[in-house]
């Protein structure tokens, strides 16, 4: 499929998809939950098609192709969240973000060629983007759950808290999420042990020092979570600072060499 055509539709269905999922938000009585879902899987697949056409089908990790990949893949697992807990409000702000990605992909972006990789770092990239994607959507999730504690503690409880499942699910959701992406990141990790070569040469240190710095943030979450019951702001705190270091990790890193020292790899 033509590259920038197969893009348009994307951002078109995700644009239209985040619509159709805020509509209830807005006071329209209709909820259009599954038309919305369904457009946003079609969105995806489109994106997802889009980057195997503009990147040749290889894997390719530079900066507004990596950005654009992950902004896919959070997109995906958005919908599989939603096909067993109604949180409308990823969708909402997942979705948009997804188009806004791509578009710089394919409009803005200094073109690329994907670096050759064997399987072992295709295999390691594959679950660094996995738990990333696992993680940015638990960090959502905190978002979403300090406003429902925000609207409860000052008796507010706007339509979007009414459209989100009760607080205490949307909080065992989100631990759910950061176990899993605290599994796959510690896969990484341990998998980078095994197959990168030089780390000094491939510009890594600083990427694998604030990925170390991320798991011990949401290690530290997990046992306090198991050890003491933390939950709440605190909770939502550590999720944050967590995705806040781990997005430093590796698009920060890459900022840095690809668009300030202009060292693309």
């Amino acid at each position: 499929m033509p590259i920038i055509p197969t893009s348009l539709l994307a951002i078109a269905g995700y644009l239209g998809a985040a619509a159709l999922l805020a509509a209830p938000l807005t006071g329209w009585p209709r909820r259009p939950r599954t038309s919305a879902l369904l457009l946003g899987a079609l969105a995806a697949l489109l994106h997802f098609a889009a980057l195997l056409g503009m990147h040749r089908g290889a894997l390719d990790l530079h900066f507004f192709a990596a950005l654009s990949l992950v902004g896919a893949l959070v997109a995906a697992l958005t919908l599989l969240v939603n096909l067993t807990r109604p949180v409308a409000g990823l969708g909402v702000i997942v979705f948009p973000l997804a188009a806004a990605l791509l578009a710089l992909d394919v409009f803005v972006a200094p073109p690329t060629a994907p670096v050759a990789l064997g399987w072992q770092i295709k295999l390691h990239v594959a679950v660094a983007l996995l738990g990333y994607g696992v993680l940015s959507i638990a960090a959502l999730l905190a978002l979403l759950l300090a406003a429902q504690e925000r609207a409860l503690r000052l008796h507010r409880p706007g339509r979007l808290v009414l459209a989100l499942p009760p607080l205490t699910q949307t909080e065992a959701l989100m631990f759910r999420l950061i176990g899993a992406g605290f599994a796959l990141l510690t896969l990484t990790l341990l998998s980078g042990l095994l197959f990168i070569e030089d780390i000094r040469a491939q510009h890594l240190i600083h990427t694998t020092v604030l990925s170390i710095a991320a798991w011990l943030v949401f290690g530290t979450l997990l046992w306090g979570r198991w050890r003491w019951g933390w939950r709440g702001r605190r909770a939502v705190r550590f999720t944050l600072a967590g995705m806040a270091v781990l997005l430093l990790a590796f698009f920060g890193s890459k900022f840095v060499l690809e668009l300030v020292l202009q060292r693309v790899r």
